[in-house]
């Protein structure tokens, strides 16, 4: 397997992570019972820490369907190569940073992890996108 699909497949773990952690933090907020129900009625206020792990959450999701499909593309038109490593390694690594950065509320650092992860994506952007020589 190459590093590529490595880091999407971490990735993928991560977004699990990232689906639990939240998801626990809620019940612990409203109890097994109503988690458990079909939750007709509005429980109480998000959390803090729920908030921020859902808000990081949804902030992943938003960018691994572009990251996912970007290491695929890559792939199947063999344009891997040193910019599609550095840019799944730099997307999974700044992904994981980012989680507790989001969740301790660290501002301005959390947006430079952000935009390494970004920075990622575009690697393997140019890698698909560029002419071929």
């Amino acid at each position: 397997m190459t590093t590529e699909f490595a880091c999407l497949a971490w990735t993928l773990v991560l977004a699990l992570v990232q689906i639990l952690l939240p998801a626990m933090l809620r019940t612990g907020e409203t109890g097994v019972t109503y988690n458990a129900g079909a939750r007709d009625a509005e429980g109480p206020p998000v959390g803090k820490s729920t908030g921020r792990l859902q808000r990081a959450q949804r902030n992943l999701f938003e960018t691994l369907p572009v990251f996912a499909a970007g290491i695929i593309i890559a792939h199947i038109a063999g344009r891997n190569g040193a910019l599609t490593w550095w840019g799944a390694v730099l997307y999974f690594w700044a992904r994981v940073v980012y989680l507790p950065l989001y969740a301790f509320g660290i501002p301005y650092l959390r947006t430079l992890v952000w935009l390494v992860s970004l920075a990622g994506i575009v690697l393997i952007l140019i890698a698909i996108l560029r002419p071929v020589p």
